[in-house]
């Protein structure tokens, strides 16, 4: 279109394509402000799949973990009520020996190093039955889980019917009270291979995983509603004989003791 001088009038034109440039700018400006949006949201999802894949880690490994909380699994061939305790020795023996131990108690120690061999020589004889009931007082008093994890590895060991011998080796090498050792699974799995047919893959995988931790714990909160307060606690068909400090026990009153309950 001409005005009357002849000259063209382009405004109407410029002002069309100053407002197409401005909504090409909006337009702009909205597909960042997408693309922008949709960075965050990738990247929050990358988040929520780190932290996912760092929980079902943390699950895998709860086996070996510092915490017990799996299912109470009782080892093999456990008796008693809720099958917290661990026998040896004849069933039908007229006698029967309940001992509360913690294998990093040294007051236990010198027990075992002092009676093992005549407790061995009365069940061998079909007079006397043992029942070891596992607790864990030096964990709650020091602190750490050596007694815990021994607890467990010898739970393992009567899962493959190895517990005495491995009983009386972890006495045999049990560290000073204040040393937490025991609570190095692969030490106790070390010892394992002192004993004929121990140290096998079902045994280590127990011991690593805490297979028997649960059952470790309730058998020691079983011992602290007990009424007994000090490991060991020695009792002949419940009644305490290690505790007499006017009538100390000895390898030769033991004997005399299960005569007794024989009825000899």
């Amino acid at each position: 279109m001409s005005d009357r001088s002849g000259r063209s009038d382009r405004s109407g034109e410029g002002g069309g394509q100053r407002g197409a440039r401005a909504r090409m700018r909006e337009q702009q400006e909205r597909d960042r402000a997408r693309e922008k949006r949709r960075r965050v949201l990738i990247v929050a999802a990358l988040g929520v799949v780190v932290l996912g894949a760092a929980a079902l880690i943390g699950v895998l490994l709860s086996g070996d973990d510092d915490e017990p909380g799996g299912p109470v699994t009782p080892p093999k061939g456990a008796t008693g009520r809720d099958r917290l305790v661990i026998p040896a020795g004849p069933a039908n023996a007229p006698a029967t020996l309940t001992i509360y131990e913690d294998f990093r108690c040294p007051a236990c120690k010198q027990f075992e190093e002092a009676f093992r061999d005549t407790i061995h020589d009365l069940q061998d004889a079909g007079r006397l039955r043992t029942e070891y009931r596992l607790v864990t007082i030096i964990d709650g008093n020091l602190g750490g889980t050596g007694s815990r994890n021994a607890a467990n590895a010898a739970a393992c060991a009567q899962d493959a019917g190895r517990f005495t011998a491995y009983h009386d080796l972890l006495y045999t090498h049990q560290p000073e009270e204040t040393d937490d050792a025991f609570a190095d699974k692969g030490r106790l799995i070390d010892l394992a291979g002192r004993v004929d047919g121990l140290d096998t893959e079902a045994f280590r995988r127990c011991v690593h995983r805490g297979t028997h931790d649960s059952w470790v714990e309730k058998s020691a909160d079983a011992f602290a509603g007990s009424g007994h307060d000090s490991t060991p606690t020695v009792l002949l068909d419940g009644e305490d004989i290690y505790g007499d400090r006017n009538e100390p026990l000895t390898p030769r009153r033991l004997r005399q003791l299960v005569d007794r309950a024989a009825g000899e």
